[in-house]
């Protein structure tokens, strides 16, 4: 897996003027996750250093208050928007007040639906990151050498993030067949979107929906695995199995995924209680996305690298994707660490 980190860093365009440029408007959903703080600063930072003024702001994952915010960065005139949206179908009106004042938009991360005022999409293989979450749940159990059955049950993201069904239906590419043959079973029986999703990746809300299966499908039985999609879901899924005697000789803890490689997953993972996350560089995300508006303000074509697969319902935003990375307790150290830089080795004392 080391390879992909070598993916995805991408040059950008010549610098759009020699004067500071800008300002860039970057609305942020929350600063709930430590993720999101490391994309606003990563994002400042490089374009700060090729000369940009930026407007930063967070939306505390409250859709009237992202809107205001766009809405006000609009009314002062920023040269692009970056919008990491909370719920990617709320925008079309303020997008639509962007278009008429020429500012181009670019989606970071979660694509914006219904929208024909979406120029570029810049985020990671979000596809991908479903199949490598639900690719160690396989490997894990052993489930290619015919072993099982196993009982699984399944999380999924926030609904009005188009990236958890990504992230969903890539799990499911590999996890279907062992369902559909009985190798996995749901004991639950709630599978879908409509049945699993997380509203607004709370890990609250997903502690106690694993508090609800736990008492009502297993007090009986055993869980063996817990697709999960995001790391600040699979602490509260992992705080629900710990509270019923999971993570003790008798009771081991079932295999749970996770992304993001946040510092408290990843020390849940050296622990043995979390078993693998997904890393994804977002300082990479960064570059592409100054690359991207660099390009626009200088009349260019961003470099782009997918154009079928992201259709927000009213056209194909030209994409680039990165590569995402599996981690767990035998790579830990130098994906995250001596391989990246991301994080320091004390960081996870």
């Amino acid at each position: 897996m080391v390879a992909g980190l070598a993916i995805g860093i991408v040059a950008a365009a010549p610098l759009a003027g020699a004067q500071e440029k800008g300002p860039i408007g970057i609305s942020m959903p929350t600063k709930a996750s430590a993720r999101w703080i490391a994309d606003g600063d990563n994002m400042v930072k490089v374009f700060k250093e090729r000369g940009y003024k930026t407007d930063l702001q967070y939306a505390d994952d409250d859709i009237p208050n992202q809107l205001a915010q766009i809405e006000n960065m609009i009314t002062k005139n920023v040269k692009v928007l970056v919008i990491a949206a909370i719920d990617g179908t709320t925008l079309s009106n303020a997008l639509q007040k962007a278009a008429d004042k020429g500012i181009k938009v670019i989606a970071y991360d979660r694509l914006i639906r219904g929208s024909k005022n979406v120029d570029y999409y810049a985020t990671f293989d979000n596809f991908q990151v479903g199949v490598m979450q639900a690719s160690y749940i396989e490997t894990a159990l052993n489930l290619k050498a015919g072993k099982g059955p196993f009982n699984i049950e399944l999380f999924g993201g926030s609904a009005d993030d188009n990236n958890a069904f990504f992230f969903y239906n890539g799990a499911m590419s590999v996890l279907k067949p062992y369902i559909d043959s009985g190798k996995l079973v749901v004991r639950s029986k709630q599978l879908g979107m409509d049945k699993v999703s997380t509203l607004r990746w709370d890990g609250a809300v997903a502690q106690a929906r694993m508090d609800n299966l736990l008492s009502a499908y297993y007090t009986n039985s055993h869980v063996d695995a817990v697709l999960s999609p995001y790391d600040g879901l699979s602490i509260g899924i992992l705080s629900s199995l710990k509270g019923v005697g999971y993570g003790t000789p008798k009771l081991p803890m079932p295999i749970v995924t996770g992304q993001d490689a946040e510092v408290a997953s990843v020390k849940s993972i050296l622990r043995g209680e979390q078993k693998s996350t997904v890393f994804k560089d977002t300082r990479e995300l960064a570059k592409v996305t100054v690359g991207m508006v660099d390009a626009v303000l200088s009349g260019k074509t961003p470099q782009i690298n997918d154009t079928k697969t992201y259709n927000n319902g009213v056209k194909v935003v030209p994409s680039y994707l990165l590569k995402p990375v599996s981690v767990d307790a035998s790579n830990w150290k130098q994906i995250l660490v001596t391989g990246s830089g991301y994080y320091t080795e004390a960081q996870f004392k």
